[in-house]
């Protein structure tokens, strides 16, 4: 097979420096596997017969901070962040995995074949000749690509043992690719699925990470509940599955949750979303309980208790902190809604509060996900529309006094007064003209304007206080028309 890829110059640069100094020079791993699916490869690695130290002496700038013989290759000047760095690592052979992450020791090899035999998957064990435009093949991963499998190069437990993170690794691949996982790799998967506990919570995490930032998460999830693998890492949430709920929904916890998640990765929203979506009802199980009169469940307080496991999971797996005190956030507010004719402005703004003016618009999107998790039609119905509203009004710049870069107590040390009825009409006299040129809304030119008013008399400037008052009134109703208008709500 002699397929024709297009290569970025950077990495042709390197692969033509080595060939023409005598060694071979192939594309390996997850490039060459994207090139022969169509992807646009995110990570470049080579491999060479040349030894660390020929390398080395081939390029400018190199880093070499390992004993497993990889050497990285620093491009000057690159369009792509991806091509910055580019590893190049010489054919080798590898001994056990005592700390399953790295081998114990490598042995440098001349022999292409010995690098390919230590890869994870037959899909990631091909390799791509650029001089000769040849791809070498020695364990039918382009039969997989085509057959859409992920297949373990050889036997399957001991690519597992020599690194358990391939388990993650493979159910990752699979949502990502949207591969199915092959059958004997799954069976290895499910009995040494214990090893996960040998590996670092950060790798973990990772991982999950990018299982739940790809485009079908609940796949992922469906096959870590299958492997055993989410009861080994979140146990918390392995405790939903089967648990049903009350007569509102059609879906028990946790298929419930997976719709959730999901909704938020088919509007692409981001990680945080999306964990939410997952986590705001995790709490669920340990608050049923049930209701002899009405006859059916109820799940009071489950938000606090979802929040408190929720911030244990990410704890533990070490999500960045400012990460997990937003997602916990999230979780704990879910549960916000009440009537809409009877929901106040005040509430509203302690809700913001609570979570923050920009955090508030993602508790709106995790209830959407919560919304649609149930298998309502709509995300946005009327109710949401109106809170949104709400939160618009709630977050506008107020059109009143304390919008003024000056207040009564700037005033009264500025016209050496005392607080009284005339601080008041100075500062609704300010407020005329602010509204009239929002420019003029400036602490230099207020004050300069204060001591102009302060000549006139109160009457004078109760006049001018009073047409300020009705300008405000005025803002006020053309810029709450505008809101409802934008969220389509009265």
């Amino acid at each position: 097979m002699n397929p024709k890829f297009d290569i970025p110059t950077e990495i042709t640069t390197i692969t033509k420096t080595l060939e023409n100094k005598g060694y071979l020079a192939y594309l390996v791993g997850g490039c060459v596997r994207d090139l022969m699916i169509g992807r646009e490869p995110k990570d470049w690695d080579i491999t060479t017969n040349a030894k660390p130290e020929e390398i080395i002496s081939l390029f400018d700038k190199t880093i070499y901070e390992n004993r497993f013989g990889t050497v990285t290759i620093v491009n000057k000047e690159t369009n792509k962040e991806s091509l910055g760095q580019v590893e190049v690592t010489p054919f080798r052979t590898e001994a056990t995995y005592s700390d399953k992450r790295h081998p114990d020791e490598v042995t440098f090899s001349d022999k292409l074949e010995d690098d390919l035999k230590r890869r994870d998957f037959t899909i990631n064990a091909l390799s791509y000749r650029e001089k000769d435009n040849s791809i070498v093949d020695l364990y039918d991963g382009i039969k997989d690509i085509k057959d859409k499998t992920i297949r373990a190069v050889g036997q399957p437990a001991e690519r597992i043992s020599e690194d358990p993170l391939r388990i993650l690794r493979a159910i990752r691949l699979s949502v990502e690719l949207g591969f199915m996982i092959n059958r004997d790799l799954k069976q290895a998967i499910k009995e040494n699925v214990h090893l996960l506990k040998d590996i670092s919570v950060e790798r973990i995490r990772n991982e999950v990470s990018r299982i739940t930032e790809s485009a079908q998460p609940k796949d992922g999830y469906l096959l870590m509940a299958e492997t055993g693998v989410l009861k080994q890492i979140m146990p918390e949430l392995s405790a939903a599955i089967g648990v049903g709920q009350n007569k509102n929904h059609i879906y028990d916890v946790w298929e419930h949750s997976l719709r959730a998640m999901q909704h938020a990765a088919n509007r692409n929203w981001p990680l945080v979303i999306r964990l939410a979506a997952l986590f705001h009802d995790i709490g669920k199980p340990k608050t049923k309980r049930r209701d002899n009169e009405k006859g059916d469940y109820t799940f009071y307080g489950h938000e606090v208790v979802s929040a408190r496991l929720t911030e244990k999971i990410l704890t533990r797996l070490k999500f960045p902190t400012k990460e997990t005190m937003l997602i916990v956030k999230l979780v704990r507010n879910h549960m916000f809604f009440s009537d809409i004719e009877q929901i106040t402005l005040s509430a509203v703004r302690r809700i913001i509060s609570k979570v923050g003016p920009e955090a508030v618009w993602d508790l709106m999107k995790v209830r959407a996900c919560d919304r649609i998790g149930m298998g309502r039609p709509k995300e946005n119905p009327y109710r949401l529309r109106k809170y949104e509203s709400m939160i618009d009004e709630a977050l506008r710049d107020p059109t009143s006094v304390g919008m003024l870069k000056i207040d009564g107590n700037d005033l009264i040390k500025l016209l050496n007064v005392k607080p009284g009825p005339k601080i008041g009409f100075i500062l609704h006299a300010l407020l005329d003209e602010v509204l009239t040129d929002p420019t003029k809304n400036k602490a230099e030119y207020l004050q300069a304007k204060a001591e102009e008013l302060a000549k006139l008399t109160n009457d004078e400037l109760k006049e001018l206080g009073e047409s300020g008052k009705q300008e405000k009134n005025k803002k006020e109703a053309e810029e709450l028309a505008k809101i409802r208008k934008k969220h389509g709500v009265r």
